[in-house]
């Protein structure tokens, strides 16, 4: 396991994907294209020029910090589950994460993906690994966006979540570089900045809550194999959310023909068979997974 804490801000800076920011304030375009547009160039220019202001400011007074942790673990999947072993000799399980299948036929598909195809079979003979990390630019953010709003500050308090967010994502998108790196196939990379954005390198980083992997309680998993609230100061609340909001969590997949999917909806025999695969009361698992049951719970 590797633990980053108070890592430079600087550093993290160039990675940043700025098209998203300007969602936050409610301007369509595409960084940096939107300068241009007649309708909100020039607005879209302000908000942006205020945002690396108070990123300088935040650089220079130490007021945001960014942590994570990440690692690596000998696995092997089981049907669609995926096994952690504690060591190479693959002899003891350690925990498992719990994935869910595809079950409806989509325009020019031919299968049925499970986040777990990713992964060797544990029979198959072949020694495969799967990662997985947490990452903070939030630590800071709250008390600083409360000293604006004192100051009656509306704008840059909102401006520092906005910036948390920015350093989070771009924290994500350079330790994934690093990941890539560490397992070996990402040496010779390659890429700028721009492809890394456009993810043009091997490889996905899915989270749990998102199209591939809906359920939100598999982040306690990865929580606990990270040591998450004590290694990067993150925290789940009581619903699976993460605190401080800037933080991004997901598992590394090496596969080259791995990529992002959504498993959508799901008929009451999967969702029966992975509430006994995850041990727990089918009424708990239709409770977080209520937006993708393709039937109406008793």
């Amino acid at each position: 396991m590797k633990v980053l804490q108070d890592f430079p801000l600087p550093e993290i800076r160039p990675y940043i994907d700025w098209s998203p920011f300007f969602m936050t304030w409610e301007l369509k375009g595409k960084y940096p294209k939107i300068f241009d547009d007649a309708l909100v160039g020039e607005e879209a220019k302000k908000i942006y020029d205020d945002a690396n202001a108070l990123m300088d400011q935040v650089i220079a007074d130490g007021s945001l910090k960014a942590n994570a942790a990440y690692a690596f673990w000998p696995a092997a999947s089981d049907g669609d589950d995926v096994i952690l072993y504690t060591d190479e000799s693959r002899s003891t399980e350690l925990s498992r994460f719990h994935f869910l299948r595809q079950q409806w036929e989509r325009k020019g598909q031919k299968d049925y993906r499970s986040l777990a195809d990713y992964i060797a079979p544990v029979d198959s003979g072949r020694q495969d690994y799967i990662g997985g990390f947490v990452v903070t630019a939030g630590i800071g953010a709250d008390e600083l966006a409360k000293k604006f709003r004192e100051e009656l500050d509306d704008y840059k308090a909102i401006m520092v979540q906005a910036v948390a967010d920015r350093f989070a994502e771009a924290f994500a998108e350079l330790l994934h570089e690093r990941a890539r790196k560490d397992w070996g196939f990402g040496q010779n990379e390659g890429l700028d900045k721009d492809e890394l954005i456009s993810e043009k390198y091997r490889g996905i980083r899915p989270a749990a809550g998102y199209p591939a992997c809906p359920d939100h309680t598999e982040k306690r998993t990865l929580f606990d194999l990270l040591d998450a609230e004590n290694n990067t100061g993150v925290e789940l609340t009581s619903s699976y959310a993460m605190y401080p909001g800037a933080a991004v969590s997901g598992l590394y997949f090496g596969h080259p023909e791995s990529r992002y999917f959504t498993v959508d909806r799901m008929t009451k025999d999967q969702i029966e068979a992975y509430a006994k695969r995850k041990g727990k009361p089918l009424s708990e698992i239709e409770k977080w997974l209520s937006p993708n049951l393709a039937y109406e719970p008793e």
